[in-house]
């Protein structure tokens, strides 16, 4: 049975209208554009919230580099002190905004009751490794230094976000942990890009490239480290996955669809967490393949994704549920 074939029959449409991936330097531009182009209608789909404020800043970036713009997204309820996440979107490490991912942090906010912090780190390959990396820990020691003024509790920051996001969600808490200067509470890897060695065989995509195959994986990581991915001597923060030692890690949350050019490297980075000791929580959805959620956010098992991260933050972030989970958040 193919790949095509085992898809969710609820997350076929989207897979009609794109062409297979052809990434190449000269086509970035255009297809930043049309990635910009794509989210904005994903956005204007999904109508924003009344309940969530949200306002942009510019905060101090990396020593000797540009400010850094954060997305700051806050419960319009008045309330105490309150636990944050810090957001990172994906796109590959070479596209995407925090604007691209309103549709999905917006709701977010509301429904675990928490303030989100959505970086807008400098993309690859005009930055490589580690300028996007750092740019997401100088937003996270900005959260931290500010958390009294942002009504937020400095002891409840998690970190965040989906593919290329999650692999520098993932390097982030690698970061934190080695540095010592911010106590991360817990992380959301959503589908993350982690390993920069799974782009061998990359001509050997045919038509099941399921949104993001071999030959795009390698580009995006080409991008991100500056050279050819693969060798002996890419960093661990750069690919998590290379990590030799993952202990002192905060507990791990991993999703990941079945037909996912990243499930293999995700079940083993999970695996990897919990023989160190790391409380991990690993969800596998059917049928699903790259980005499931975000393309078609009403389907079945969109929706259920999207209830995992929910319950699983309101859980680490406040240590109960807050209410009733939402059936379609986003």
């Amino acid at each position: 049975m193919t790949k095509i074939a085992r898809i969710d029959p609820e997350l076929v449409g989207p897979l009609g209208g794109l062409p297979p991936m052809v990434l190449t330097p000269g086509v970035l531009p255009r297809l930043r554009e049309e990635h910009q182009a794509t989210f904005a209608d994903l956005n204007r789909a999904s109508l924003p919230s009344p309940d969530v404020l949200a306002e942009d800043r510019l905060i101090p970036g990396p020593q000797g580099a540009p400010d850094v713009m954060v997305r700051l997204y806050r419960p319009a309820r008045a309330g105490g002190q309150r636990p944050a996440l810090l957001w990172i979107h994906g796109g590959g490490y070479m596209l995407g905004s925090v604007a691209g991912d309103d549709q999905y942090v917006g709701p977010l906010t509301h429904a675990v009751d928490c303030v989100v912090v959505s970086v807008e780190y400098r993309l690859a390959p005009e930055v490589p490794f580690p300028g996007p990396l750092e740019d997401c820990y100088a937003a996270l020691t900005w959260l931290y230094t500010h958390a009294e003024a942002l009504g937020v509790n400095p002891e409840r920051i998690a970190i965040g976000g989906g593919s290329a996001g999650g692999g520098l969600a993932a390097g982030l808490g690698l970061l934190a942990r080695d540095r010592g200067e911010v106590p991360v509470c817990f992380e959301v890897l959503i589908y993350p890009m982690l390993d920069d060695r799974n782009t061998r065989s990359a001509e050997e995509v045919g038509s099941d490239h399921l949104l993001w195959d071999r030959a795009g994986n390698r580009f995006g990581w080409q991008c991100y480290l500056g050279r050819e991915p693969g060798g002996e001597d890419v960093p661990y923060q750069a690919a998590p996955a290379r990590a030799e030692d993952v202990s002192g890690l905060p507990p791990t949350f991993i999703s990941v669809g079945e037909l996912d050019l990243f499930l293999d490297e995700n079940i083993e980075y999970a695996q990897r967490l919990l023989r160190a000791g790391v409380p991990t929580e690993l969800h596998v959805y059917p049928g699903a393949y790259h980005g499931f959620d975000v393309f078609v956010p009403t389907a079945r098992v969109s929706r259920r994704a999207r209830e995992d991260v929910v319950r699983a933050l309101r859980h680490a972030l406040w240590g109960h549920e807050v209410g009733p989970a939402p059936t379609t958040p986003g």
